[in-house]
């Protein structure tokens, strides 16, 4: 697989994401464009700023989950939308790049995301490269 992307999949009330990329890192990058593409219209959105995170997970799909809680805790407590993303992972450690835009300055084009879900979460590798799908609670 050499490309990368993602999809909104009508999910109940919640928001559905599917991501897929050659590298893992890259998979989880697609699914915080996925999620931010959601509810924000960042198309002319350029960074204000950028925060970095050191983040912990035990697994694939924990580091997703631990990405994916940053983007809805920054947007909750700091009020910012991240604009770009890009992971740099190892064994059981993370840090992530956000590049962010304040919220008040993008139009949201759908419902804030809330949590991430665990309830269907996966995260793997197969042949065509590695691929992820991710419920938020809207």
């Amino acid at each position: 697989m050499n490309e990368s992307g993602y999809r909104s999949v009508p999910h109940t009330a919640d928001l559905r994401i599917e991501a897929w990329a050659p590298t893992r890192d890259e998979c989880i990058a697609q699914a915080v464009h996925g999620a931010v593409a959601s509810f924000a219209d960042i198309s002319a959105a350029g960074p204000v700023r950028v925060r970095t995170r050191r983040l912990a997970a035990d697994g694939d799909e924990d580091l997703l989950v631990a990405v994916l809680d940053e983007v809805v805790y920054l947007l909750d407590a700091a009020g910012e939308v991240p604009v770009d993303v890009a992971v740099d992972s190892g064994a059981g450690t993370a840090e992530v790049r956000f590049s962010m835009v304040d919220a008040a300055t993008v139009a949201q084009v759908g419902a804030v995301p809330k949590a991430v879900s665990l309830h269907g979460l996966r995260l793997g590798r197969g042949p065509d490269g590695w691929s992820c799908s991710v419920t938020l609670d809207v």
